[in-house]
């Protein structure tokens, strides 16, 4: 069984790809939405950079991103909030 390794503090998503967050340069990124509506999470190559991809998180729910290091990530909302995580046996 693979356990959560949180390598990082929890933060707000930025809500706008010039803020964009590598989460500190993490390749999997535990996020979390806690506000009560799905929203847009986006993936790009480096802040304002171009789109890798993009899905739409419901609300209440747990996503593990994985994502190369330098991809940047921001949301619709900064009820989405990220940190920095790893997978451990």
């Amino acid at each position: 069984m693979s356990r959560t390794l949180i390598k990082g503090a929890e933060a707000a998503s930025p809500t706008s790809t010039g803020a964009a967050s590598t989460f500190g340069s993490a390749t999997v990124v535990r996020l979390v939405n806690t506000d009560t509506s799905a929203h847009l999470v986006t993936v790009v190559e480096n802040q304002n950079g171009t789109v890798v991809g993009s899905f739409t998180m419901p609300a209440g729910s747990v996503e593990f991103l994985e994502k190369v290091s330098t991809y940047a990530i921001f949301a619709a909302n900064a009820g989405v909030k990220g940190a920095a995580a790893g997978f451990t046996d």
